[in-house]
Parts: structure tokens; C-alpha cells; sequence
């Protein structure tokens, strides 16, 4: 699948989400949708990450976005990752790759000497339309949320 660009309708990928519950990404129409990719869950840049949004997520609610973060792991091991740190928001459990494929995440990377495929951390804002209006990637977690919430009222106003 080819990446999806900028100024593009996101395709429709089902998501499973914790809570259990099956979405799709039209059901966020009518708000902004961040939606941030995070290698693996429980893991300290990737719990500083959703600390950051989750800092934010009234800063967010007030400009109608909506946070949701993917990886690659099991519904199980995303809900115990939101219960621990106790997120205010969704997290998608995509262990078959599909949302990650769609927006070309999954990426070869260096890991003590050696190649493996992984998540690289990525950012995505969809509005209310469902098109992509901005993406971040290879993210640096230090003032990221701060870059995301400049953009998302860029948006709004």
C-alpha cells in the first residue's frame, strides 16, 4: 500500500481498540483525529509520549481533537499500558499491521547492531473531513505534543 500524503482522504482501516471496541477511522469524522504511532507499549519513550498527551488532553478537547495511539501490540498488553498510566484516551491494537501498513510505519531499524522491522514513532492530524493535514515522523518525544496542539488550532481557526 502506498502512503497516504498530505491534502489526502485517509482510507478506511478498522481498528480494535481498547475497551474492545471495533471503529473505523470515519468514525472520527466531524472532529480532528491525532493519531500518534508509538513502537511498543510500556516502554519509557513511548509511556513519556502518552504522558505528554495525556498532560494535554484538555488542551486537545478544547479544539474538538480527539488523541488515539497505535502500535503493534495485543489489545491485552494496550489496555494494561492505559490502565497503568491511566490514559484518557483510546489506544488501537494493531498486531497485524494493517493501520500501521496504511500509514507506512513499520520501518527497518537499528537495534543493538541489528536490523529489525519496527514502528518508527509518527504523528498524524486528520480534521473533521478525514484528510491528512499534517504528519510528524522519526518523532522526538521532547515538545512533540506542544508541535501537535500548535498545528491542531492552526486548524480551528
Amino acid at each position: 500500500m502506498s502512503q497516504i500524503a498530505v491534502g489526502e482522504c485517509v482510507p478506511e482501516v478498522g481498528l480494535h481498540v481498547t475497551g474492545d471496541q471495533s471503529m473505523k477511522l470515519s468514525d472520527f469524522r466531524g472532529k480532528i483525529l491525532v493519531l500518534y504511532f508509538y513502537p511498543k507499549a510500556s516502554t519509557p519513550g513511548c509511556t513519556q509520549e502518552g504522558l505528554d498527551f495525556k498532560a494535554a488532553i484538555n488542551k486537545f478537547r478544547r479544539q474538538s481533537a480527539v488523541i488515539l495511539g497505535a502500535s503493534r501490540d495485543s489489545l491485552k498488553a494496550q489496555e494494561n499500558f492505559k490502565a497503568k498510566q491511566g490514559f484518557p484516551f483510546d489506544l488501537v491494537a494493531d498486531p497485524e499491521e494493517k493501520l500501521c501498513t496504511a500509514f507506512d510505519v513499520i520501518k527497518l531499524k537499528k537495534m543493538y547492531g541489528r536490523e529489525v522491522r519496527g514502528i518508527e514513532r509518527s504523528t498524524f492530524i486528520i480534521d473533521a473531513e478525514g484528510v491528512l493535514r499534517f504528519e510528524w515522523r522519526k518523532v522526538k518525544v521532547k515538545d512533540h505534543v506542544d508541535q501537535v496542539l500548535a498545528a491542531v488550532k492552526s486548524l480551528n481557526k
